[in-house]
């Protein structure tokens, strides 16, 4: 997989994530361990982009 298809299959899991956070957020009684868990996701692949995109 090349590094520009790497970046963008990143960015769009991240995306993905986000959506679904924010479903997760808003839904009448959100569950903490799946928010967290979600936002963890988010996080490590926000650092794999920032280190793919630094070297």
């Amino acid at each position: 997989m090349s590094l520009q298809a790497r970046t963008a299959s990143l960015s769009q899991r991240h995306a993905s994530i986000d959506r679904e956070l924010t479903a997760e957020e808003h839904r009448p009684m959100p569950d903490p361990s799946i928010i967290a868990k979600l936002k963890r996701e988010k996080l490590r692949i926000k650092d794999e982009l920032n280190r793919i995109t630094t070297q």
